[in-house]
């Protein structure tokens, strides 16, 4: 296991000591299959909670508030900021995203486990309240396949793609920092190491 020695993201937060249920976190470039390792995750485990994240974006086309995400006002957003009830937040390209510190506060500690899919800097300021959470980093694995994963998509153009595809490289890099790290080859064998990892900690086995 890392040693989770890290800087304040969030000081201005009060720290949280004692919690009865798990947090998971998982973390991956786009493209390594995240989306559906979760939602593999969350059919197969039924009781396990998805924590939906907020933002200040519009929905798009065929997104549903409360299940894709909540969708807030900025004023909204700020004022929470403010009253310290994001577990972790940042501004990209002008839209807010956060998590909810009250979701996980309430649901851990009525003993419930909780899916958290967020990036890396969104993991540190996770561990500095939660710093018991249980950490995965998913890989692709090559750079070459999550290049042709990307332009399957069809999602995005040459410019976006190489943009997505430098990021990955750099949050390959801290991978290391991540308690388990899992290459997602084939879905069916990732999606049986992650369900392995969750069980171990869900049955007291680490």
């Amino acid at each position: 296991m890392n040693d989770h020695r890290i800087s304040k993201a969030c000081s201005n937060h009060k720290e949280k000591i004692c919690c009865n249920g798990n947090l998971f976190i998982i973390s991956a470039p786009s493209g390594a299959g995240k989306t559906t390792l979760c939602k593999a995750i969350l059919d197969r485990i039924p009781n396990m909670l998805y924590s939906v994240s907020y933002t200040t974006r519009k929905p798009r086309n065929g997104e549903q508030n409360g299940i894709d995400y909540y969708f807030i006002t900025e004023d909204d957003f700020k004022n929470r900021i403010k009253n310290n009830k994001w577990a972790e937040w940042a501004k990209v390209y002008d839209n807010y995203y956060g998590t909810s510190s009250e979701f996980i506060d309430a649901s851990l500690a009525a003993g419930s486990d909780i899916l958290l899919d967020i990036d890396f800097q969104g993991t540190l300021q996770i561990l500095d309240q939660y710093h018991d959470s249980i950490t995965v980093f998913i890989m692709p694995p090559s750079l070459d396949i999550l290049k042709l994963r990307l332009k399957s998509r069809g999602t995005d153009n040459k410019d976006t793609i190489a943009r997505r595809i430098a990021v990955a490289e750099k949050e390959m890099k801290n991978k290391n920092f991540y308690r388990h790290a899992i290459i997602n080859d084939k879905l069916s064998v990732a999606v049986a190491d992650l369900i392995s990892v969750i069980e171990k900690y869900r049955t007291g086995r680490e």
